[in-house]
């Protein structure tokens, strides 16, 4: 299994591994680290190194290439269109969905208050309830980053990170997704293969959560329709019966966020209509 090396990683690539083996008598896995362009890039934001695929594609290239047969990956760093020759084999049960301050609550904050976050949306979103707020830049590892909680301040990180690395105590206020609304993805890990590779797909069917595929493909449908190249913060979340997207426009200030009740067998065309539409609103102003 390629996974990248970091700490989170390699601790979601070894729940996998177990499952795996606990699933299918005989099956060993061994893990084969990969560093990322978004690894060794974490002097600048990551929008300006290609965003979401700049933590993937070198982990894609071990499978491709033979190095390794699946690949781990946090889904919220997968784009939103497959890789040729690769398969999403399955989408690991989700852990939270939810960002959450480190540090200080949002009502703590002082006027002016500090917010450490590298992701545009959370930026967006933060400043639609707090304009007050002045953001930072942050990069680097979990360790790294819990060392730059701002003085008064917070930094914003996804749950599902801690809970990987059982670190949940340090959450001051978890943000609720349907008004915070996530990355795509977030909190789940998706394993990818080899597309004609049968009896791997065949393995992996074990520990694919048909509950987390239905909601992670549902938003994976809302970011493909706005596009590879929209640079828009963007966010959506679904949950058992409901989409909540989200969209801005830096420049404007303006952000949109909108929900849609899913029916069964219509979510991707749902999802799609729900993108459409936001982003007609953020084009109209």
């Amino acid at each position: 299994m390629a996974t990248r090396g970091s700490a989170q990683a390699r601790t979601q690539a070894e729940h996998v591994a177990r499952l795996l083996e606990d699933a299918h008598d005989g099956v060993q896995v061994e893990l084969v680290f990969v560093e990322t362009t978004g690894d060794r890039r974490q002097d600048v934001p990551l929008h300006t190194i290609g965003g979401q695929g700049v933590f993937v594609k070198e982990v894609q290239r071990a499978v491709l290439d033979g190095r390794a047969d699946i690949a781990a990956h946090s889904a919220k760093d997968l784009p939103s269109i497959e890789e040729p020759g690769l398969s999403i084999g399955a989408f690991c049960a989700r852990r939270s969905p939810a960002d959450a301050l480190i540090g200080r609550r949002l009502e703590q904050l002082p006027r002016g208050g500090v917010v450490a976050t590298g992701a545009v949306r959370r930026r967006a979103q933060l400043h639609a309830v707090r304009p007050d707020l002045e953001f930072v830049e942050l990069r680097g590892n979990i360790q790294t980053r819990l060392g730059k909680v701002p003085d008064g301040g917070a930094i914003v990180m996804a749950i599902a990170a801690l809970e990987v690395l059982g670190m949940t105590e340090l959450v001051a206020q978890e943000l609720d997704p349907e008004v915070f609304v996530p990355a795509i993805g977030q909190g789940c890990v998706a394993i990818e293969c080899r597309s004609d590779d049968a009896a791997v797909l065949d393995l992996l069917r074990a520990v694919d959560h048909p509950a987390t595929r239905r909601a992670v493909e549902t938003e994976r449908s809302f970011l493909a329709t706005l596009g590879s190249g929209c640079t828009l913060p963007v966010g959506a979340y679904a949950n058992h019966d409901e989409l909540h997207g989200f969209l801005a426009d830096p420049d404007s200030g303006l952000s949109l966020r909108r929900v849609v009740a899913l029916r069964d067998g219509e979510e991707s065309a749902q999802a799609s209509a729900l993108a459409l539409d936001l982003r007609r609103a953020i084009d109209d102003g």
